[in-house]
């Protein structure tokens, strides 16, 4: 066999280009980094301890008049606006932003000052959306408020 004539590449000598380019493995590694980056974000909610009903039920249901005086109250109506009262307020505070809802039920709470007096009543219409009525429970939440209460009612019921 007469190897002077043989190229490299015929003996088998060829040079290793093995290699794994890592190039595409690192981008979808970045890729699923950022993926559940932002996910686990989303992934933070705020929960709303529910008591579990009880065979009397029917029994403790409560009308708005048997309610505390001394509470705020978010009324959402039927067009998604937000409605604030709190005592010694003349008459009920229109917000058409979640903000400047959430800035009422903050003065109203400073306005009450006393920390045993710790209730909200959120009234929803059967139109709201759910949106709002989840926004006006976290309003309440965030400013301390622990005694949260819900009620719907519908157009006729005002």
């Amino acid at each position: 066999m007469n190897f002077g004539s043989a190229s490299r590449a015929d003996l088998g000598l060829r040079r290793s280009d093995d290699q794994m380019d890592m190039t595409p493995m690192v981008d979808v590694t970045f890729l699923l980094l950022i993926f559940f980056m932002l996910t686990a974000a989303f992934a933070l909610q705020k929960a709303l301890s529910v008591p579990p009903v009880s065979e009397d039920a029917a029994a403790q249901s409560q009308t708005v008049d048997e309610f505390e005086e001394d509470q705020i109250t978010i009324r959402v109506d039927g067009d998604n606006l937000f409605w604030i009262g709190a005592p010694g307020w003349s008459e009920e505070r229109r917000a058409p932003s979640v903000p400047q809802m959430l800035a009422f039920v903050r003065e109203a709470r400073q306005q009450i000052g006393r920390v045993d007096i710790a209730s909200l009543l959120v009234q929803a219409n059967g139109d709201a959306i759910h949106e709002s009525v989840v926004a006006a429970l976290d309003a309440g939440m965030s400013v301390g408020l622990e005694d949260v209460r819900l009620q719907t009612y519908e157009d006729e019921d005002f």
